[in-house]
């Protein structure tokens, strides 16, 4: 066989163009639309982050204002997706709840093979308001607690926090956790954008693309981190301890979740803006411990490997004292990353081709199928 140069993973492998966003080696900064994802945390709501996404500009305040009424209209959940979330078990993994929601609310889009422009921006636009009922529901049954409507005086990021939790925290919180769903919002051809490109590449329909995506979005190597970051802290203990954990993870060969990235050469771009909303946060609850331990991972790894920090570090443990349970943080970053995904399903239509990349067989040569006797 004739060796042929394989990229595994597709490293270094351009696909398509994409106008959405981009990493700037020049700067290390993630860019959305142009805009650098710092500014955007530190300038604008969640709502305009997804309008920029989707539209390509910032929206004026009365294109925000018409979206925020449009999309605080359609947050309550349908009853057939509640219906569907009550006969899961309470075994079932949230992203695996995120995925079947998504499918019936598509199940009950009677355009949801209208693949049209404008009908995809509406689709999008739905899901990215029924999508923080889904993630809060579904925490509050694992607890026997209620479901608790959303507020249409609210904006995204306290309105998801108030049907989790039943209250709306104080201004820190709120805002670390708006910064945490900007910083996630849309990071380019990542596994989970990818797979959601390839579904529509075939015209199948948005939902079905969003539903691949989660599936991508679960697994430990992508989204799953963040989850898999506080497991790692439960594990060590406290910060005396993450030395020896650490010498003990390497000597075995354990991936640290939470450090490196593919992208980012020096640093995860998106940690410094997350890395200060988790101070503040950890502060004024009282959790230096986790602070420590957070430090003395960090510097263990940087000590041993030269490795840093990527933006699931920070976050995992930002999420864990906003009261969130540790499986329930990937789902927040569906409701955050299904911005990013919509925005490139749409713009993986406006000039498709199917997504069907080559294999090289390295099995056995052509071969006859042997002869048997029949009895």
């Amino acid at each position: 066989m004739q060796e042929q140069e394989i990229y595994k993973g597709l490293v270094g492998v351009p696909v398509d163009y994409t106008a959405i966003s981009q990493v700037n080696s020049e700067t290390n900064s993630l860019l959305y639309r142009g805009y650098p994802v710092q500014e955007l945390a530190k300038h604008c709501s969640f709502e305009e982050v997804a309008l920029l996404l989707w539209d390509g500009e910032l929206p004026s305040k009365d294109e925000l204002e018409a979206f925020s009424k449009q999309e605080r209209s359609q947050r309550a959940l349908d009853p057939n997706v509640r219906r569907a979330i009550d006969d899961l078990p309470l075994t079932t993994h949230p992203m695996d709840v995120c995925r079947t929601a998504v499918s019936i609310i598509g199940a009950n889009d009677p355009d949801a093979e209208d693949n049209a422009p404008e009908q995809n921006l509406r689709k999008a636009k739905h899901l990215f308001a029924q999508l923080p009922a889904v993630v809060a529901y579904d925490q509050r049954r694992r607890h026997d607690q209620p479901l608790i409507e959303p507020r249409d005086d609210l904006d995204y990021a306290r309105n998801l926090l108030y049907m989790t939790f039943g209250e709306v925290p104080g201004d820190a919180v709120v805002d670390a956790f708006r910064v945490s769903l900007i910083l996630y919002a849309e990071h380019s051809f990542n596994a989970s954008t990818f797979t959601a490109r390839v579904i529509a590449s075939t015209l199948s329909d948005l939902y079905s693309s969003v539903t691949g995506a989660i599936g991508a979005l679960k697994g430990a190597l992508h989204g799953g981190a963040n989850e898999a970051v506080m497991h790692t802290f439960d594990e060590i203990g406290s910060a005396d301890k993450a030395d020896a954990w650490l010498d003990d993870a390497l000597a075995n060969k354990r991936k640290i979740m939470g450090f490196g990235h593919r992208v980012y050469k020096n640093g995860d771009s998106r940690v410094p803006t997350m890395r200060a909303a988790m101070q503040t946060v950890l502060e004024q609850a009282g959790r230096q411990d986790l602070i420590e331990l957070y430090e003395a991972l960090e510097t263990g790894m940087q000590e041993r490997k030269n490795i840093k920090p990527n933006v699931d570090y920070p976050t995992g443990p930002t999420y864990h004292v906003m009261g969130f349970d540790t499986e329930t943080f990937t789902p927040l970053f569906v409701a955050s990353r299904v911005v990013g995904w919509s925005a490139h399903v749409m713009e993986q239509l406006a000039s498709n081709a199917l997504i069907r990349p080559l294999s090289v067989y390295n099995g056995p040569a052509q071969r006859s199928v042997p002869a048997h006797s029949v009895a």
